[in-house]
């Protein structure tokens, strides 16, 4: 199939153009001026931006085991109507893919029911407990592209430093949500000002910061790729600058929703807000917006985590950790920083396309011949109103309702196939 998309607008790290795009085969065959094809579909896109599909190397898909919250169909679909082309699917699911079959099975599932591209995890240890490292050579056979135990922390140093010297002699990365859980104790949001205002419990920093510096070490003593997950402290981006002037292989993302938020947003005691790593203080939003500009945080990633209402709609003595995210994050950063002049457009296309793809080596996050026909059609100029109604994920609790914004994706193409086209 061949399709044309006529006078774009084309926005990539190298600045913005105008010119045509041939679509062939699921790849990218020719871009310039005033192209034609024989029996190819014409797309106008006068007017609109033409990105490279976003990369969002941190997804819940949530199945199989959680399928009430979310599902690779749901999800991927979630993920187009965001303009992301490809995910990294979490393993925190029921059952854990902590073995060659239940990874495989996962891996059919998203051969028959996702419409965007999905890398699928495999985790660090055996039901991500801190006990015993998987089969790290067996899952590298299977496919698998990184080892993490998002959801929980990996608790023991020995296991870590263990799986870090594994994953090391394969070349594969291990990916970190850091966590020590004997400093959690139980709080619900960030340990600052407006937890003590709103008479619930608090997170400290330092359950974030202490496990990054212990992984930090045994990183260096391993030479692993070691990739810290939605980092959001400023004791956190310190670490990581300074391990990466030490020369450690260290890599970060930020999630949308830390940088657009602190704690002083949290209006009320309400699951919406309830998310892990917590939204932190004013200081810490500060430093996630500095570590992104000055390259010590490399990508931003959704975290996006779908829950029933039931799991949001109270106390977040009550609620589930998380929020959903892949369906307005480009749109809701564009609009807070690039029209800000925080941020440049280029700039937000590197860190939720190119980048992500490069940490992981994807061939993605480019437009340009020869590279997979994955993009997204964006309208900057005509404003939306996000609505929990609109939604496609079946996870609706979000901050970020009755929000205006801009920089909204209106069709997405998933190997030269539009998959997502807003009506």
């Amino acid at each position: 199939m061949k399709t044309i998309i006529k006078e774009a607008t084309i926005c990539g790290e190298e600045g913005r153009y105008k010119a045509d795009l041939l679509l062939n085969n699921g790849k990218i065959q020719a871009i310039g001026n005033h192209l034609s094809a024989k029996d190819a579909e014409v797309v106008n896109a006068k007017g609109k931006l033409v990105i490279p599909g976003l990369v969002d190397i941190h997804v819940h898909l949530r199945e199989p085991g959680f399928e009430k919250k979310e599902t690779i169909a749901t999800g991927t679909l979630a993920a187009a109507r965001g303009g992301v082309t490809t995910v990294c699917a979490m393993p925190n699911l029921n059952p854990v893919p902590d073995t060659v079959e239940t990874f495989e099975k996962i891996q059919e599932l998203i051969a028959n029911d996702a419409i965007v591209h999905v890398h699928q995890y495999a985790p660090i240890t055996k039901n991500l407990k801190s006990d015993e490292v998987v089969d790290m050579v067996a899952f590298k056979n299977a496919g698998a592209f990184a080892f993490t135990n998002d959801g929980v922390g990996v608790q023991t140093a020995q296991v870590m430093y263990q799986a870090m010297q594994q994953a090391a002699s394969l070349s594969m990365p291990i990916v970190a949500h850091t966590e020590d859980n004997s400093l959690v104790a139980g709080g619900v949001m960030h340990e600052g000002i407006r937890n003590h205002e709103l008479g619930l419990k608090g997170i400290p920093s330092v359950t974030e910061s202490s496990q990054i510096a212990r992984d930090l070490m045994l990183a260096e003593a391993t030479g692993v790729h070691y990739h810290i997950c939605h980092i959001s402290t400023k004791e956190s981006v310190r670490l990581v600058r300074d391990a990466k002037k030490a020369g450690i292989h260290v890599t970060c993302e930020v999630t949308p929703h830390h940088l657009l938020l602190n704690e002083q947003d949290i209006t009320e005691d309400h699951g919406r807000y309830k998310m892990n790593p917590p939204l932190r203080s004013v200081e810490d939003q500060q430093a996630l917006i500095e570590g992104l500009l000055d390259g010590t945080i490399d990508c931003i990633a959704t975290d996006h985590a779908p829950h029933q209402e039931s799991e949001k709609d109270c106390s977040m003595n009550d609620a589930a950790f998380g929020i959903v995210g892949i369906e307005d994050a480009f749109s809701l950063l564009y609009t807070r920083f690039v029209q800000a002049d925080i941020f440049t457009l280029e700039q937000l296309i590197h860190w939720m396309s190119t980048k992500p793809a490069e940490i992981f080596g994807f061939q993605a996050g480019r437009l340009e011949v020869g590279q997979q026909a994955d993009l997204a059609l964006v309208d900057l100029e005509t404003p939306h109103i996000i609505r929990a109604s609109d939604f496609v994920s079946k996870g609706h609790s979000s901050p970020f309702i009755g929000s205006e914004v801009y920089g909204r994706p209106i069709s997405t193409f998933v190997s030269g196939r539009c998959v997502w086209e807003q009506s």
